[in-house]
Formats: C-alpha cells, sequence, structure tokens
C-alpha cells in the first residue's frame, strides 16, 4: 500500500497531462494523475505503448545482469522497495476500459512482491542439469524457454528472476524482464542502472560517460569570420538536412510499402515474431574499442558498427560457403561466397523524447520527484555494407560514413510524424502493421548503450557485466552493445530457426574486432 501512495503522490506533484498528439508538430508526452472510486491513480496508455501490446508486436526488454556473489532473494526485495517501486509504471496493472472499448489506461495497485521474484530450483527442476551441462548453457536455456511467454496482464508487466548458479563469468546471474510498454529501451535500461550503487561508495548512483562538448568559439575569432562565407556554409547545411531528410523519408514510405531487403540466410521468416529466441553474449575489452575510435577520430557507435558490418560479411561468407566448400576457416574467410549487392538494413527505434538520466531517476525514486518518462517513438534505418575488404579499416570508415550522414537527416522526426498521421487516420492496428512492416522488411535491429564507469552492486550484489536484449520482434537478428567499466558485453538474440549457430557468429564479431585493433596498431606504427 505504501508504494501505491507514494506513486500517487508522484503523479499529483508532477501535474503531467495526457498524451496529446498534433501532426505538425512535435508531439509531447505528458501524463496526468486521475483517481477512480477506490482512489486507484489512472493513466490511458500513450500510442506507442498501446502498439507493444499488439499480437504482432508483443516486445518484452530483458537485463541479464551477472553477480560476483551468491544472489541474497530477502535482500534483494528490501532494496526494490526502496528503488524500482518508486516508479508509477512498475506499481501500476494494464487495464482495458470497459466503457470505451480498445483503450487501455494503467491503474496503481498494491504490487505483491513475491509474484514478481521468481526463484527456480534449478536442480530439483531440471533433474540436475547441472551436473550435466554448463550454468552458461542453463541460463541460456533458460532464457529461451522464459521467451516463450508473455508477462501477465493480472499484475505490473515485469518480474525478476534470481538464478543461483555459477557460470563462466558470474557466481549467479538476475534476469530482468520488462515489458516494452512500460518504456523506451534506454529509459529502461537508465532506470535499471538508478537501482544500482557504486560498490566503493554505496551512497553514490554509477556515473556514466558524457559526451564532451567543444569549448565555444572566442567572441573575437567568431567576429573575424567572413559573414559571406558562413551564410553558404549554413545555406549548404540546411540543403544537405532537408536533402538527406527527403530521401531517408522517401525510403521509409518504400520499406512500409514494398522495399524489403534481400533474402539472407539471417533474414527472419514470416511469424519469426512468435518464436522463441535465445540470446548468447560475450565480454570483450572496452581499451580495444577505444585505441580503434582515437586513432581513427571517431565514436565508440561508429566502432561497434564497423565491427558488426565486418562480423557480418564474415558470418554470411560462411553461411553462403555452407557444405560446398571444404576449405579450413582460414582459407574460408579469404574465398568470397557473398553475393554482389546484398541490402541488408537494421532498424532502429528512436525516442525522441529526452530520456531521464540516471541522477534525475535516482532521485525520482529516492525522493518521489518527477522524472520525465514515456515513449514517443521515431525510426531510423540503417544500411550495412555486406562484403569482404582487404582491409579491416575500410569497415570502420564505410560505418562512420554511414552514422555521419544519417547524423544530416531528420528522419526520426518526419518518421514519427508518419506514425501519428497513420495512427490518427487509421488507428492503433494500422499503426501496429506500419511498424511491423518496417521492421519485417529490413534484417535486424542493432543498438548501442553506455554503461557506468565503475564496479556497481544491484541491491548490494557486486555486478560481473549487464547484458541488455529483448524478444518478440520480427527480426532474427537483434545486436546490443553494452559498456560497463573496460569492458563491452555484445549480446545477441536471435531466432535459431533462422541462425542456428549464434556462438559462430559471436566468434566472428570478436575476430573481426582483433583484426581491426591489429590493423589499426599496424597503421599507426606505418605513420
Amino acid at each position: 500500500m505504501e508504494s501505491m501512495m507514494s506513486g500517487l503522490r508522484w503523479r499529483k506533484q508532477s501535474g503531467l497531462k495526457a498524451i496529446q498528439t498534433k501532426i505538425g508538430k512535435v508531439a509531447e508526452i505528458e501524463m496526468k494523475a486521475e483517481e477512480d472510486d477506490n482512489g486507484y491513480g489512472e493513466e490511458p496508455l500513450s500510442p506507442s505503448a498501446r502498439m507493444f501490446h499488439q499480437p504482432n508486436f508483443n516486445v518484452h526488454v530483458i537485463a541479464v545482469m551477472g553477480s560476483k556473489c551468491t544472489i541474497q532473494p530477502q535482500l534483494v526485495k528490501q532494496n526494490l522497495v526502496h528503488t524500482l517501486l518508486k516508479h508509477p509504471r512498475f506499481t501500476s496493472v494494464l487495464v482495458e476500459d470497459e466503457k470505451d472499448k480498445g483503450e487501455m489506461k494503467w491503474v496503481l495497485t498494491k504490487v505483491e512482491l513475491d509474484d514478481h521474484i521468481v526463484i527456480p530450483k534449478v536442480e530439483e527442476d531440471n533433474n540436475n542439469l547441472l551436473l550435466r551441462e554448463s550454468g552458461d548453457k542453463f541460463v541460456e536455456d533458460y532464457i529461451q524457454k522464459l521467451s516463450k511467454t508473455s508477462l501477465p496482464k493480472s499484475r505490473p508487466l515485469w518480474d525478476l528472476h534470481l538464478l543461483n548458479l555459477k557460470t563462466s563469468d558470474a557466481e549467479a546471474v538476475g534476469v530482468l524482464r520488462i515489458h516494452h510498454s512500460l518504456g523506451d529501451g534506454a529509459s529502461l535500461i537508465s532506470l535499471l542502472l538508478a537501482c544500482t550503487r557504486q560498490t566503493a561508495h554505496p551512497h553514490k548512483l554509477p556515473t556514466i560517460p558524457t559526451k564532451k562538448r567543444r569549448p565555444p568559439r572566442p567572441a573575437a575569432a567568431a567576429a573575424s569570420r567572413m559573414w559571406p562565407a558562413a551564410c553558404l556554409v549554413s545555406l549548404w547545411c540546411f540543403l544537405t538536412l532537408m536533402w538527406n531528410s527527403f530521401v531517408d523519408v522517401f525510403m521509409f514510405v518504400a520499406t512500409a510499402l514494398f522495399f524489403k531487403d534481400t533474402n539472407t540466410p539471417i533474414k527472419a521468416t514470416t511469424g519469426s515474431h512468435l518464436h522463441p529466441r535465445r540470446v548468447v553474449y560475450r565480454t570483450v575489452s572496452l581499451d580495444d574499442f577505444k585505441l580503434i575510435k582515437n586513432a581513427m577520430n571517431m565514436t565508440i557507435n561508429d566502432v561497434a558498427l564497423g565491427v558488426v558490418q565486418a562480423g557480418l560479411s564474415t558470418y554470411l561468407n560462411k553461411r553462403y560457403a555452407g557444405d560446398h566448400d571444404k576449405e579450413d576457416d582460414g582459407e574460408m574467410e579469404k574465398t568470397k561466397h557473398l553475393p554482389d549487392n546484398i541490402r541488408l538494413r537494421s532498424t532502429l527505434l528512436i525516442n525522441l523524447r529526452p530520456s531521464a538520466g540516471i541522477q534525475e531517476l535516482g532521485e525520482m525514486m529516492e525522493k518521489e520527484s518527477e522524472a520525465k518518462w514515456g515513449n514517443c517513438i521515431g525510426y531510423v534505418i540503417l544500411p550495412f555494407r555486406i562484403e569482404l575488404k582487404e582491409n579491416p579499416l575500410d569497415y570502420m570508415r564505410d560505418a562512420k560514413s554511414t552514422i555521419d550522414r544519417k547524423k544530416r537527416s531528420l528522419e526520426a522526426l518526419y518518421t514519427f510524424y508518419i506514425a501519428q498521421f497513420v495512427l490518427k487516420l487509421f488507428g492503433i492496428k494500422a499503426a501496429s502493421c506500419l511498424s511491423h512492416r518496417v521492421i519485417e522488411h529490413t534484417t535486424m535491429c542493432f543498438s548501442n548503450l553506455v554503461g557506468p564507469q565503475e564496479e556497481i552492486g544491484f541491491c548490494g550484489h557486486p555486478m560481473a557485466y549487464l547484458a541488455p536484449s529483448s524478444y518478440g520482434q520480427p527480426h532474427a537478428l537483434m545486436i546490443n552493445f553494452q559498456s560497463y567499466i573496460n569492458k563491452m558485453t555484445m549480446v545477441l538474440s536471435v531466432d535459431e530457426n533462422v541462425i542456428p549457430n549464434p556462438h559462430q557468429l559471436l566468434d566472428d564479431l570478436e575476430m573481426s574486432l582483433k583484426l581491426i585493433k591489429d590493423a589499426t596498431l599496424a597503421n599507426s606504427l606505418v605513420l
């Protein structure tokens, strides 16, 4: 009851209004608390949240957390009361309005933690499988089995599974599962990190690296610039922005209607969103990413994209070779089996609403203050260049060129307008169909999330790694990168009917990173 009233006070203090979207104006997601006869707070679902409850787009976000010690369930419950349960979304149940058929709303309720904390009896329930299989394989199988189910709507849409078993890189594993309608992926991971504390300083929130801004130019230097040249540069930048935006929006509409990716061995089949997912992950050195980043004057995101392009090119080359080629792996990588002009694209769902930072979310849960929250989703379609290159650094240059081009476009904003127009004119089912077709006509999903710079603990348990992913999306492949201290975790969520050997893809990604790093070092020595 205390958590329910806390949520009510937060809503009253915030004074937020119900979501309203207008075509031609950037949508602002606002919320307003209401009370029914029982005194429970109510709030309508945003259009984006409703979309995630459509049968063809029922997406769940999961976060796999490795613990450096055995997990104590009672300690976890005690901490969740003062962190996660302070957020209204995690203390609200989804209710369909009987008076207005089809309308959904969040209704605050009392949370029974025992219903959300799952502690499987590993050895008893699985006939001592741990004696015959590794802990890593058991965790993979457990998550795959979990992905066959949806969260019950009779209670708040999240749960936490505590697996006290040793794996190759942790003493125990926690799996937090959250329905995507509660928020976008980046916001949910930020909220999870806001529930953690530094192990060296238990009362401090994690520190997330931020992008350093360039110092402003001195006034004298700015004044000395020739204003005609400055005007021409500004005009050129504006025209480039408009042209890129026009091309991207045209490609988005074409993709929604008919423009499909090449039918490669990693392209999803019809109904792939209903298939269970295997989630595999591997941790590599973040210092390798930084070395490449600094040497080539790019961002970590550029490096991650370049590694993915190189890894996918190698993996697909092997898949196309199949059993027809009997060379060893080294020879196979040198022999080209890839078809020419493969069209392979990734769909990125971008939340246009500024996400609350860790500090803001931490303060909200501690002091019950206001924090920005909600889905306001635009789409970005990111093309990948799949081909074998003699120089591994060419993958980096291609990645940087692609991302720099996307930065000079308003694609996410305009695609948001298109989705809102379809929603307003044709309803939620049509909007969901639009989203599903865009994702179905592309090949994969890619993301890169920045993590803490120091070791953190979740509910008093030091964390070894964090591996976020999801299931329920129409793609057969989703690749996430998550940094943590000096580590980078590569996470794959795959439909095994399409990608039966995800560990091979991890091997190719890791080897691609090594080859790019070696080429960077060799190039630095030459220079």
